[in-house]
């Protein structure tokens, strides 16, 4: 078995056992492709070691290919590296929550009325078409993954209509903490997540479509806040340290 099961993301040439490799192309890059997308769907535990050996014997790439693809992860919040411990996924917890969603929050009421402020009507198409691709995402039972792709493509959207590049770095800079602690969500609660998907996102169109506002502003602000309410209690309630 490949370590990480990345094999079935790599590609087999043939001469290696029938253990896919990874593309000579930006190697440190692929392997933060690789380990980013196990993380983000689910396929990596939180807390789970990180091996470099194994990664690279895996991947077949240089382990210091390996320890590169973890640094930029570690920038991006998702891995966590200890002297002599070597690095793990992150083990998220109330506090990791709080203090994500508490800048994305400041964020998207920067972003949305920013956005507002920029929008055409090709831009605001955009936006309600994925609305309504959320909407048959949920008629068609699509799984939560698929919605959460959905959530945050809209997100992404509006974020390139705010049109302020260092606002879109500091997005990014959260972005993979989000989608990782969402998983959280759509595990745990994704009826309630369900419930909430279209109404929510199909308020914010209708405000960003009024132009910028202080009910936008606040309207923003809240929909990341009260996914902040309910997911520091899921994580905790999630924690194998957690108290019982």
């Amino acid at each position: 078995m490949c370590a990480l099961h990345f094999c079935d993301v790599a590609r087999d040439d043939g001469s290696n056992n029938g253990v896919r490799r990874v593309r000579r192309r930006g190697l440190a890059h692929e392997v933060a492709d690789h380990i980013r997308e196990s993380i983000l769907t689910g396929r990596v535990a939180p807390g789970e070691p990180l091996r470099e050996v194994d990664l690279a014997s895996s991947l077949d790439v240089s382990r210091g290919s390996v320890r590169e693809g973890l640094a930029m992860l570690e920038r991006e919040g998702l891995v966590r590296s200890e002297w002599h411990r070597g690095a793990r996924v992150i083990d998220l917890g109330p506090q990791d929550v709080n203090e994500v969603y508490m800048v994305r929050a400041a964020l998207e009421r920067l972003a949305t009325v920013s956005a507002a402020a920029n929008m055409t009507p090709t831009r605001l198409a955009d936006l309600d078409s994925l609305v309504q691709a959320m909407g048959r995402a949920l008629e068609d039972d699509a799984d939560g993954l698929t919605l959460l792709a959905l959530d945050l493509a809209f997100h992404d959207r509006v974020y390139e209509a705010a049109d302020n590049s260092r606002l879109t770095d500091s997005w990014h800079g959260v972005r993979s903490q989000v989608r990782l602690i969402q998983l959280v969500r759509i595990e745990r609660d994704q009826a309630h997540y369900r419930d909430l998907l279209v109404a929510e996102h199909h308020d914010l169109v209708r405000l960003i479509s009024r132009g910028p506002s202080e009910e936008l502003a606040r309207a923003a602000e809240e929909h990341v806040d009260a996914a902040r309410r309910v997911l520091a209690p899921l994580v905790d309630h999630g924690r194998s340290d957690a108290p019982r």
